[in-house]
């Protein structure tokens, strides 16, 4: 049977002779544990869930159509029940596993141990219904001794854990459906809201308005290298001034989110004319050592990974996305090679302990590991059940270079840092020296000025020897293993100053989240769970609230409207305190402390849950909605201000149905009050939308730029800018009304659609002729008729570049100038050629080259394909998503997209239904009872 898997001959682990019927969600962890297990068990795969809330109406059962409720999925007028559908992809896979259960004794559910996994276990043991005994197979790593450990001691289904998670799977079905449809008819149709989406994207809008509102301020000092005399080593040392008449100077931290002076900094502000002439005051001046402080220096390894640090780390170091993170560790972990990697714990057990310490010891000595093993004991606000941290699989751990030629490209990679970090836990600290050192000297205008120094030495590497965690490139700062040494130096030692130099800086805004980031604030701020940080990520881009830029994360304008609609009208729901209190309150109800039931008719209902002023004891989720509608201004809420331009008129964002513009009022030429739009480019991120690029794209008509008369048809030519970009356009007249009726002429006016036409990639609006937009504007070109066929071949230009058409047949040309020049004999010499595809395609040059791919090792670059341009290694082609763009994409990016393709598998062609007999109707599936 398709997805079965034969276990191997004898006994596992258990000899009574029973048959058992073993699930798991995925085929690859279905293959592992088949394995180790007996002939008398059989381990099947559920992939995935078999069933949820129906997702439209077209989902409802017939019975369930005419109920009010319906539409949410679940009756909220009588216990909060759901209603639970298969979904149609999971029907045949339901079928098999019933059949299945027909020819064994025992059913062991052996999906994941954490809520989710215990909620699959549930749905199927209520949609198989078996009437065999029932047994629950836990595991937290799959490794022979794991598995045979878990088949010999099952356990019941843990009903608080099912209870949590369908809680959750129920609040977040009840908010999306009662704020989303708030969203359509307020913003925009097919926006979405979400219990801990919307707050994650307002942590990226709030980051966005502090960079928006930030001034940048400069602030001076002098950089010095100093010279120790001949003896010393090293005899030159980098100092910087910070201080002058004892008073300290102002470096970056004393500034604010906003580029201001912080309110009470007592600090002296120097500027560039006061910076030169105190360096030049100090040139030649004899400086002398006024302290030298020297601290011992310890640092102590890092904590094994759990879910949100292995994402946060694997971002950078890896350039990971949480998805690709996530992704790869699932097939590590089903592989057998580590631990169950969506966890909150960073616990090791005594035997990982205790292979990590045998392991530090044989590759960096005994004098490298800790001499009592370390245990982790930390655990994340909200944390889930009490698995073990993420580590190498097995008692004894494979080593990278064991496992190398097993694993691809990512499996290594993340397999390594996970090794290296295990190993590192259970090592000695890194231990060294700090040095501070103060040179004062007087300028020859009178000022006492005070230089510092610092250095680092590390005298014994410990842990570092495994591993150094990386530092966020966005955040800035330096690496645990960094050295900088000084020159021996003692109190009144004199010292002359090589170099002196003024030196401006300028403060920067405060930077914008990374994946790795923003997980790591929603980690601390206790919103959502590290195991759908991934997901939640993906879905923000997925709904067009935030795009990339790089690594960083921008929000969209329609996020920024969103985010001030619920800020105004539903703060709770986007509130960071509240969203962390009802992740606690969730979690009574995993550990036994809430009843399900009442709860979530306290949430949405109105009733004494959750702390003050929480939803439920604010009248309820359904009296919020319901009652702040009809108060919410649709206008107010899509204008997002900026600021006012030079004669005091706001500037505002506007977010319409099509997409955002920029607006202004102005006096119009009958001297009355009118509105200025301009379109706004869609890669350009919120904070760069500053006054003098405003005037800029006001200045830009939206009527166009005229360039002229067409000699032939006399309509006007316009050059226009427009979402997708710059084109060329004619005028129509206005349809004769005379003799015609309104109808007629309505119709005269859908059927006559004026020309447009893209401009090629080197064009500009400033600088297009009339000339080039007539040849832009008799595309698509008629090139000649295929003598064969009769078929008319044209020569036109895409989105994505230039191509010959001859009826449904496309083909790429090599450059926008072929359009015009191509011939007849030229087309018909490219159609005579098999129409090359994937790898072989080598008709058109590629959009861009990138670098190697990391998996596979071949060159990426990125073509024009019938549907758009994709990526591709030569072996993989991975589609560009909505947010990429060509120009922007990066070789991380890239690799990822291939992942992405990997991950998902070879694509399977549907075959044809065999046509059946008309069977009787099946009776709708029942309720569900919660």
């Amino acid at each position: 049977m398709a997805g079965s898997t034969r276990t191997k001959n004898g006994s596992g682990a258990t000899g009574d002779g029973n048959r058992r019927l073993v699930i798991v969600e995925s085929p690859a962890k279905a293959r592992k544990i088949a394995s180790y297990l007996g002939s008398n068990f059989v381990v099947e795969s559920s992939k995935g869930h078999i069933r949820d809330l129906p997702r439209g109406a077209a989902d409802v059962p017939a019975k369930y159509k005419g109920q009010p409720w319906a539409r949410l999925g679940v009756d909220v007028d009588h216990d909060f029940e759901p209603l639970y559908v298969v979904t149609p992809d999971k029907k045949s896979t339901v079928a098999e596993l019933k059949e299945l259960l027909k020819g064994v004794d025992e059913l062991y559910l052996a999906t994941d141990g954490d809520r989710e996994g215990e909620a699959i276990a549930w749905h199927l043991l209520d949609t198989l219904k078996p009437k065999i005994p029932v047994r629950r197979m836990v595991f937290h790593e799959i490794t022979e001794t794991a598995i045979l450990a878990a088949a010999a001691n099952p356990r019941d289904l843990d009903q608080d854990l099912v209870d949590a998670q369908e809680t959750r799977r129920i609040l977040d079905r009840l908010y999306g459906y009662e704020v989303s449809p708030v969203l359509w008819k307020k913003v925009m149709p097919k926006l979405s809201a979400g219990r801990v989406q919307s707050v994650a994207t307002r942590i990226v809008v709030e980051r966005e308005r502090e960079r928006m509102k930030f001034v940048s301020s400069s602030y001076w000092d002098i950089s010095a290298t100093m010279d120790a005399g001949a003896e010393a080593t090293p005899r030159n040392f980098g100092a910087r001034m910070v201080a002058v008449d004892g008073a300290r100077l102002a470096l970056g931290r004393d500034f604010g989110s906003d580029g201001k002076l912080k309110a009470g900094s007592e600090v002296r502000l120097l500027n560039e004319a006061e910076a030169r002439a105190l360096a030049a005051g100090l040139a030649d001046v004899p400086l002398t050592v006024a302290s030298v402080e020297e601290k011992p220096y310890t640092r102590k390894p890092y904590a094994p990974f759990m879910t949100s640090t292995i994402q946060q780390e694997a971002g950078r170091k890896l350039r990971f996305t949480a998805d690709r993170t996530m992704r790869t560790a699932q097939k590590l972990y089903e592989n057998g090679y580590i631990t169950y990697m969506r966890t909150d714990s960073t616990t090791l057990s005594e035997t990982a302990i205790t292979a990590a310490r045998t392991q530090a010891t044989q590759l960096y000595g005994a004098e490298y590991v800790a001499a009592q093993p370390r245990q982790y004991t930390r655990k994340v606000k909200n944390a889930q059940e009490a698995h073990e941290a993420i580590r190498p699989a097995g008692e004894v751990f494979r080593t990278p270079g064991e496992v190398a030629r097993e694993l691809d490209s990512d499996e290594f990679k993340l397999y390594e840092m996970i090794w290296q970090r295990t190993i590192a836990s259970q090592m000695n600290d890194a231990r060294g020296n700090t040095t501070s050192v103060r040179i004062v000297g007087n300028a020859t205008t009178g000022e006492e000025c005070t230089f510092s120094a610092s250095g680092r030495t590390i005298t014994f590497a410990g842990f570092l020897k495994a591993y150094v965690e990386t530092v966020d490139a966005e955040a800035g700062g330096e690496s645990d293993d960094a050295e900088s040494r000084l020159p021996q130096l003692v109190k009144g030692q004199s010292v002359t100053a090589a170099d002196l130099t003024a030196d401006g800086h300028s403060t920067s805004p405060p930077s914008r989240f990374t994946e790795a980031s923003l997980i790591k604030t929603m980690e601390e701020l206790g919103i959502g769970r590290p195991s759908t940080y991934a997901s939640i990520i993906s879905t923000v881009q997925d709904r067009g609230y935030v795009w990339k830029k790089g690594s960083a994360l921008v929000p969209s304008w329609v996020a920024f409207a969103v985010v001030g609609l619920l800020e105004q009208h539903f703060g709770r729901l986007v509130d960071y305190d509240f969203t962390a209190a009802l992740e606690d309150e969730l979690d009574g109800i995993a550990a036994g402390r809430q009843q399900r039931t009442t709860w979530l008719s306290g949430f949405y209902f109105g009733g004494s849950v959750g702390p003050e002023s929480s939803i439920g004891r604010s009248g309820g989720l359904k009296k919020l909605v319901g009652s702040s509608v009809e108060e919410i201004d649709a206008r107010l809420v899509n204008s997002i201000v900026l600021f006012d331009d030079a004669e005091g008129r706001p500037v505002v964002v506007r977010v319409g149905r099509y997409g955002p513009y920029l607006e202004r009022e102005v006096v119009g030429d009958n001297g009355e009050p009118t509105a200025q739009r301009a379109n706004l480019p869609e890669d350009m991120p919120p904070d760069e939308l500053n006054l003098e690029i405003a005037e800029k794209l006001f200045s830009t008509p939206q009527e166009g730029r005229s360039l002229g008369v067409d000699p032939v048809t006399g309509h006007e030519i316009l050059a226009k800018e427009g979402r997708f970009g710059p084109y060329v356009t004619e005028v129509l007249p206005e349809v004769a009304e005379e003799k015609t009726t309104a109808k007629k002429a309505a119709d005269a006016k859908k059927q006559a659609k004026p020309r447009t036409g893209s401009l090629f990639k080197d064009m500009s609006l400033d600088t297009v002729t009339l000339e080039d937009a007539l040849k832009l504007l008799s595309l698509p070109r008629v090139v000649g008729k295929d003598p064969e066929t009769g078929a008319e071949i044209t020569a036109q230009n895409g989105r994505y570049g230039p191509y010959l058409k001859k009826g449904t047949d496309s083909r790429s040309l090599t450059s926008e100038d072929q359009l015009f020049t191509v011939t007849l004999d030229e087309a018909l010499k490219i159609y005579s050629e098999p129409k090359k595809r994937g790898r072989s395609a080598t008709s058109a040059p590629p959009l861009k080259e990138l670098g190697n791919d990391p998996v596979s090792g071949k060159p990426m670059v990125v073509k024009d394909g019938r549907f758009g341009p994709y990526v591709t290694d030569g072996e993989t082609n991975g589609s560009l998503r909505k947010s990429d763009t060509v120009e922007g994409l990066t070789d991380e990016r890239a690799s990822e997209l291939l992942a992405e393709k990997r991950a998902k598998g070879p694509v399977t062609k549907k075959k044809p239904a065999a046509k059946k007999p008309a069977a009787p109707r099946k009776k709708a599936p029942a309720k569900t009872k919660s």
